[in-house]
């Protein structure tokens, strides 16, 4: 694999930064929203985003 340049890095951790907020919010907002539908689609959103930072953090060999 190729070496990751100090840019490529640096929008990697930006990407992992917005990942890990969008998770962060969409969970805490799934947990006070009163309807059952809404509630499950921001867990829904909330595990996607989860897989996206894990698959940024994979590529740092995290």
């Amino acid at each position: 694999m190729a070496e990751i340049t100090a840019k490529e890095l640096g929008l990697i951790s930006d990407a992992l930064t917005e990942e890990a907020l969008i998770c962060k919010k969409a969970r805490a907002y799934s947990k006070t929203v009163t309807d059952v539908d809404l509630s499950a689609t921001l867990t829904k959103i909330a595990d996607e985003h989860e897989q996206r930072y894990s698959a940024l953090l994979g590529l740092l060999g995290g």
